[in-house]
């Protein structure tokens, strides 16, 4: 295991060789190092192997951690030993690491506080995240007091959102509290960008092309037409006219987001509930948020405020993608000013083959239709091969998103343009 800073500089197996010349300076006359610097170097490596091996007997370095290695090191301890220790209990120096932090909160809420003081934030939210699926801490972020002392990030809020249901009263304004901070950095990163991307979007799809005189864009007509510019008469002949979208205020696109809340999709659920609440704010566009397991819920008017629709949400269970385009489908009142977001990693239990008529059909009625494997920073996920093949084949390739790409894919979308696939498309 490897820990933040305690990469080794050299390969352990090597050993300098002693260079006996040596002027009164203590300066080897071979390199310019000094002993104590050679000492220096060697003891540097001996620390950080010993934190990278954890000081079992078969590590090798016979090395004794003392102050905050030692405290570094009991931290590690506790979440990635190898077991055989009480729990609660970790060795705080040399000899064999045995994992536990025992079945109590206040344990916990200790163990959070050391790893936040020797460790950065991005790094606490992954032992975080391995503390709780490597030795079962879930229940315990139904206490208060453990809630208070995480590092709250997507993943939190997505094992919090699958404890919903079991969670006591006492424990979810806590809750509430840390998914609204999450959910509030996240509007803050992504939300500008957005409603900037989108509107722009949308006022090219609405130019007309023979606009009236007071609907004419000046600007972009003369842009248009620069080639037909006439020396002669220090002109510009426009042979072709860009015009504003007159009912700028008016609805221009429909959106549905139609999100998979099976337990693998967690992350995805938390940013599609966000980007739905700023979308659901831009009064060009009508958004409408649906979820579904084996069942289908339309949370459309909890759009307002992404934390309740967050926990309207019930993480696990069966998938049935089918059911839910199903609804979907019923609310496309016109197709070709509609936008249909499936995110799923299409593991379908529902009927395969009517989830694809459902598909072809809405292409063919002039619906977008896309297809998002995952909305989330995590990379290509686990998906149905087969599922997302098929869809390609309908011309809607299926592919995951990260958040800060998913402005543009709507963009596109939306002025039915090539969406913007990345390079590790998975289909």
């Amino acid at each position: 295991m490897t820990t933040a800073g305690t990469t080794p500089t050299t390969d352990p197996t090597t050993r300098a060789t002693p260079d006996t010349r040596t002027d009164v300076t203590g300066d080897a006359t071979g390199d310019g190092t000094t002993d104590t610097g050679r000492d220096s170097a060697a003891d540097e490596r001996s620390r950080r192997w010993r934190l990278v091996l954890g000081g079992e007997d078969a590590d090798g370095t016979g090395r004794t951690l003392t102050g905050q290695d030692a405290a570094m090191d009991g931290a590690l301890t506790a979440l990635y030993g190898g077991g055989g220790g009480a729990p609660g209990t970790s060795r705080r120096s040399g000899g064999p690491r045995s994992a536990g932090l025992g079945a109590s909160a206040p344990s916990v809420a200790r163990w959070l506080g050391d790893i936040r003081t020797y460790f950065p934030s991005s790094v606490v939210q992954v032992m975080q995240r391995d503390a709780i699926q490597r030795l079962g801490l879930s229940a315990l972020l139904l206490e208060p007091e453990m809630l208070e002392a995480v590092e709250a990030d997507v993943h939190l809020v997505g094992t919090l959102l699958s404890l919903n249901k079991a969670m006591p009263e006492t424990t979810k304004e806590t809750a509430r509290a840390v998914v609204r901070k999450v959910v509030t950095d996240i509007e803050k990163r992504l939300a500008t960008r957005t409603r900037a991307t989108l509107t722009g979007a949308l006022d090219r799809s609405a130019r007309i092309n023979r606009p009236r005189h007071r609907d004419i864009d000046w600007d972009r007509t003369i842009r248009a037409n620069l080639k037909h510019y006439l020396p002669e008469y220090g002109t510009v002949v426009p042979e072709r006219l860009v015009g504003h979208g007159r009912a700028s205020q008016s609805v221009k696109k429909e959106v549905i987001l139609c999100v998979d809340q099976s337990g693998s999709m967690a992350a995805s659920v938390v940013y599609a509930s966000v980007f739905g609440a700023v979308l659901a704010s831009m009064r060009s566009i009508s958004t409408r948020l649906v979820v579904f397991d084996t069942a289908v819920v339309d949370l459309t008017d909890q759009l307002d405020d992404p934390v309740d629709v967050l926990f309207g949400t019930q993480l696990g269970g069966g998938t049935d993608i089918n059911r839910a385009l199903s609804y979907c489908q019923s609310k496309i009142t016109r197709p070709a000013d509609t936008v249909v977001v499936l995110i799923s990693d299409l593991y379908e239990g529902g009927i395969r083959d009517e989830m694809l008529k459902r598909v072809a059909a809405m292409k063919a009625a002039g619906t977008r239709f896309v297809a998002l494997l995952a909305l989330s920073d995590e990379g290509a996920p686990a998906y149905d091969r087969d599922h997302a093949a098929s869809l390609a084949a309908l011309g809607a390739p299926a592919f995951a998103c990260t958040p800060d790409l998913f402005p543009e894919v709507m963009a596109a979308a939306i002025e039915k343009r090539p969406l913007p696939i990345p390079d590790t498309v998975t289909s």
